[in-house]
């Protein structure tokens, strides 16, 4: 039977190097206690931010277990190291006050720092699509490297590589909302394709404004694409008081706030909330009474 998980982001690091099991990444590497004040940060860490709750959280663990998943570091010249992965791990354990941290020393060519860093944040799912992004770029201009060497070293495809690369043309305030997942990769992927900046800028507005699914995204830059001089208007008409009354009744009827949504362009949708899977159970079975 296949292991689903042999597919999953990046194969780890051997495929950085090449090899063709994980014996050999071990036999390459070397564990050992170190100075934490004798390592200096990873120059091509693709990883720009890291949450304060999450770093408090590793450090109140940290504190109590010490730290379980070494770092992973290169030698320097003298006593010194330089991190290849592991820069949350590092800054919560100084925090926590350890004075030596265990660590994988291993040997490591400049364009490989940023490879190994990139693909353990990736299988960590500790990077954004923005940071994703600049990481792809910094390695094709850098190291000149193809999409589609990129793609072999993540495991994904060219096509999902070309992707990432494209949200580096969304306005830096789109981009700024895909980090802070105010919207998604879907959405942003969709908006792309908007190549009038204020149109684009105004539909992302929009989306987040009115809370508006991918599809419904997806629907509405279809429409601006096929009519590039006519203004979409996307946004809900202000509802009559026969409309109002019926939203109350809704909201009556399911126990629940019932939205409901009338558009210029005659769609509409009826938004019914929930908070648990009970309450879902609920609503499927008043929709089927």
């Amino acid at each position: 039977m296949t292991n689903k998980n042999s597919n999953r982001l990046g194969r780890g690091l051997a495929s950085i190097f090449n090899q063709n099991n994980n014996d050999q990444v071990e036999k390459d590497s070397v564990i050992k206690k170190i100075d934490i004040n004798s390592i200096q940060t990873n120059p091509y860490q693709p990883r720009k931010g890291i949450a304060a709750k999450e770093l408090n959280e590793l450090v109140e663990s940290i504190k109590s277990y010490g730290l379980i998943q070494p770092i992973t570091v290169r030698k320097k010249k003298g006593n010194r190291y330089e991190l290849i992965s592991g820069e949350r791990r590092l800054r919560a354990s100084k925090t926590a006050g350890l004075k030596l941290i265990p660590a994988f020393l291993k040997n490591a060519k400049n364009n490989q720092m940023l490879e190994m860093a990139l693909v353990e944040n990736i299988q960590r799912e500790d990077l954004d699509p923005i940071e994703i992004a600049i990481s792809f770029k910094q390695l094709i201009l850098q190291h000149n490297v193809t999409q589609e060497y990129i793609g072999k070293k993540v495991g994904k495809n060219r096509s999902t590589v070309s992707n990432y690369l494209r949200l580096l043309k969304l306005n830096p305030i789109i981009q700024a909302g895909l980090r802070d997942k105010m919207i998604t990769m879907g959405h942003a992927r969709a908006l792309i394709n908007i190549s009038d900046e204020e149109k684009q800028f105004n539909i992302y507005q929009d989306i987040i404004k009115y809370k508006q699914s991918v599809r419904e995204a997806e629907s509405i830059i279809r429409k601006a694409k096929e009519n590039p001089l006519v203004k979409v208007n996307n946004k809900p008409k202000l509802l009559s008081s026969n409309f109002l009354q019926l939203e109350s009744q809704l909201s009556v009827y399911f126990k629940n706030k019932v939205k409901l949504k009338l558009f210029k362009n005659g769609n509409g949708k009826i938004e019914v909330p929930f908070k648990s899977v009970k309450k879902l159970d609920e609503i499927i079975r008043l929709l089927q009474s």
